[in-house]
């Protein structure tokens, strides 16, 4: 119902009863009591019903209302009639596409009725009627090539299709194609239309090989080069760049047997990077012809076929270099005899040049020789020995003596090499064995307690064991004592031959031989130490001591030594505290409140007594400023200035002062005084003026003591030797 003004009339309702009766009509549901309201009305009296507000069929397209009628006194009349309001439907919304642009892709090469991609558009109406049936056309398409209706459009659907053959990505890579929508069936009259844009690409396939630029290229490479680009090839591609269409993939056919090089594909550019990975030899080969095909990583397309130019020809020179000499033999090894003597011949230690187009000479020098036992003849590489050659030396390891020897041409530049002369040194019986250990210890009486003996042998088999233990016939005292007897072949046991032996240090000397041919002998002397052993045969500490050779009366004399040196440090240290006992036990002589050192007082000014209280003090100190000096008048003025530096520190006076430290105690204050440069008098220049003709103050030598009663001063003499003039002044009494 396309209502669109206010009040329009609808239906109207009526009851049978009405022709009696007085009655009421109302409508109740949604639009009408319910949201949204009052969208219905109805004539309370007459019963017509009204729409009293435009209707929107996208909002809502129907309405279920009920009508009622009651008496004047609200009592129902008629039962409720249900009423069903239908919005009709009217061309007002325009189809809208989901997107504006669209984006598709399809593969150039692909026959008419390929299917591209699909556009829909929305149209809000009723789609049961014809104004929301939405039809859809191209309008345009762009760009026009190779015609330029290159695709169609399902006019119900929106799929779009290609409709010609030759699409070509190398000519058009993509297509901007125009869609209008319309509604009304698509009648451009009567319907609203839309547009919206589809956007195509064309995507690559491998219709295009790669070509060589040129049937054939060069290069060139320097011998023993390694990892070096000699050459590079050029191609062209149509196809998409850097995508496997496009990427070149290069093979060598032929021309290189020995597999020297291969063909790296350069990313960015796609040429083909001929590099060296084996070494090349000049002197085998001066040239190389090589034969190379070119092809994509991915495969051609269905029906392409490759180009002509899909191989060529690389030839690469090789340039000859100047060689380092080579050892045929490296490490080259001779076997010899230790011990051969120094000018013997080991060996011709040789290098080739494989320079054979150049006319070179080598020379030889050595290079590593630990032991300084070769020398090399310099022209022709022969190996002489200058030292006895010996195995058992530091610089052998496993039987093997190695040097290093240089070769070197005279090419420009000139090249050498390094050659390694491993020399076996076989074992030759050079070595005595000797006598192992060389001291032991053994009990005073015979008993199971004996020594195993052995021996050892810098040489190795068979010029070591087994070996052969043996007394000497001389002296006598030997053999008499001492027995040796066989273990097995290589350990013997040495023990007394006799009941016992005094405890003491023997030397006893036994001859031992090697298997070698000939045998070597060597006499060895064993220090036995004899001592008295306790029930599990080891020695007692006594005993030990004996058997170091010290008699009864050494022991004694040390034991008496130990127990002198010990009684003389018990007897300082009681001295020393005894000592110390009586310096804190001894007490001043005098009574402490007449101690002078507690009696010193200090003041800040003296005065002159009764008579010299007018005397003007300000004439002893030191005036504020030199300009106050130069105004006054003339008289006694000094000008003295104090020295800025840190002051002295004095001695303390110790709490609980000993009568000896008194001396210590006025001395160090003196000292300090004395080197104190910040106590007056001061160390600077002092300016007297005129002393003048007379002065206010009596003559010191009127003063006298006023001390009239007599006082004992013997205790002066206890104070030590500082205080010796006064209690010889004071303590002697009147010698007038």
């Amino acid at each position: 119902m396309p209502i669109t003004s206010i009040h329009y009339f609808i239906v109207m309702i009526r009851s049978d009863k009405d022709r009696s009766i007085n009655i009421r009509y109302s409508i109740t549901g949604v639009g009408a009591d319910q949201p949204p309201n009052e969208v219905f009305s109805i004539d309370p009296e007459k019963g017509k019903m009204y729409v009293t507000k435009p209707l929107d069929r996208e909002e809502r397209s129907s309405y279920h209302l009920r009508a009622h009628a009651v008496d004047m006194n609200g009592n129902q009349v008629e039962q409720p009639v249900d009423l069903y309001i239908f919005v009709i439907d009217m061309n007002d919304n325009r189809p809208e596409f989901k997107n504006q642009v669209y984006n598709g892709s399809v593969m150039e090469g692909s026959k008419p009725g390929t299917t591209v991609m699909t556009v829909t558009a929305h149209d809000a109406d009723d789609i049961t009627t014809s104004n929301g049936m939405v039809y859809y056309r191209i309008l345009q398409q762009t760009p026009h090539s190779p015609i330029p209706n290159m695709f169609t459009i399902n006019r119900e659907t929106g799929d779009i299709v290609t409709v010609a053959a030759g699409l070509d990505r190398e000519r058009v890579s993509q297509y901007t194609v125009i869609v209008e929508a319309t509604d009304m069936e698509g009648n451009l009259n009567f319907g609203l239309s839309s547009t919206a844009t589809a956007i195509i690409s064309i995507t690559d396939v491998n219709d295009n090989p790669p070509e060589f630029t040129q049937s054939t290229f060069s290069g060139e490479v320097l011998e023993n080069s390694v990892n070096v680009v000699v050459a590079n090839l050029t191609v062209m591609d149509k196809d998409e760049p850097r995508t496997p269409n496009w990427n070149a993939v290069y093979r060598i056919v032929s021309g290189d047997n020995g597999r020297h090089f291969t063909i790296r594909t350069n990313p960015e550019t796609n040429d083909g990077m001929v590099t060296v990975v084996k070494p090349v030899d000049f002197e085998m080969n001066r040239a190389f012809m090589l034969t190379v095909v070119v092809s994509n990583q991915a495969p051609l397309a269905e029906g392409v076929q490759a180009s002509l130019q899909y191989t060529a020809g690389v030839t690469i020179s090789v340039k000859d270099v100047n060689e380092a000499p080579v050892f045929p033999d490296n490490p080259k090894m001779v076997r010899f005899e230790e011990g051969v003597p120094a000018g013997t011949i080991i060996t011709t230690f040789a290098a080739k040049d494989p320079d054979t187009f150049m006319q070179q000479s080598i020379r030889y020098a050595k290079l590593a020789d630990p032991a300084n036992w070769l020398s090399i003849n310099s022209s022709n590489g022969q190996i002489t020995t200058t030292a006895v050659l010996d195995r058992e030396s530091i610089y052998v390891k496993k039987n093997i003596y190695e040097a290093t020897f240089l070769a070197a041409d005279n090419g420009s530049p000139p090249a050498s090499s390094t050659g390694t002369l491993q020399i076996y040194l076989i074992d030759v019986n050079d070595n005595a064995p000797s006598l192992v250990p060389r001291e032991a210890q053994i009990c005073e009486r015979a008993n199971a307690n004996s020594i195993n003996i052995t021996a050892a042998d810098a040489d190795t088999d068979p010029n070591v064991g087994p070996f052969v233990f043996e007394l000497p016939m001389h002296p006598s005292a030997i053999r008499r004592n001492w027995t040796v007897s066989r273990l097995n072949g290589d350990y013997a046991r040495l023990s007394l031959r006799i009941q016992f032996l005094e405890s003491g240090v023997y030397e006893v000397p036994i001859s031992v031989s090697d298997s070698g041919n000939p045998p070597l002998s060597n006499r060895s002397i064993i220090k036995v130490k004899v001592c008295p052993c306790d029930e599990h045969g080891d020695c007692t500490a006594v005993g030990a001591v004996a058997a170091a050779g010290l008699g009864t009366g050494a022991i004694i004399a040390i034991l008496i030594c130990i127990i002198i040196l010990l009684s003389m440090v018990l007897l300082f240290v009681v001295w020393m505290k005894r000592r110390e006992k009586e310096r804190q036990t001894k007490q001043l002589l005098i009574d402490p409140e007449d101690d002078v050192r507690d009696n010193i007082l200090k003041y800040d000014e003296e005065g002159g007594g009764e008579e010299d209280q007018d005397y003007d003090l300000s004439q002893l100190q030191q005036p504020d400023s030199l300009e106050h000096i130069m105004t006054k008048p003339p008289g006694v003025r000094r000008v003295d200035e104090r020295p800025v530096v840190p002051e002295s520190q004095y001695p303390l006076r110790p709490v609980v002062p000993h009568p000896g430290d008194i001396g210590d105690f006025i001395n160090e204050g003196l000292r300090a005084a004395d080197n104190d440069p910040t106590a007056p008098p001061y160390d600077s220049l002092l300016v007297f003026d005129y002393e003048g003709s007379g002065s206010t103050a009596g003559s010191v030598s009127s003063l006298n003591s006023s001390s009239s009663g007599e006082q004992d001063y013997d205790y002066l003499n206890d104070w030590g030797p500082r205080f010796k003039k006064l209690a010889d002044m004071y303590g002697g009494g009147n010698d007038d």
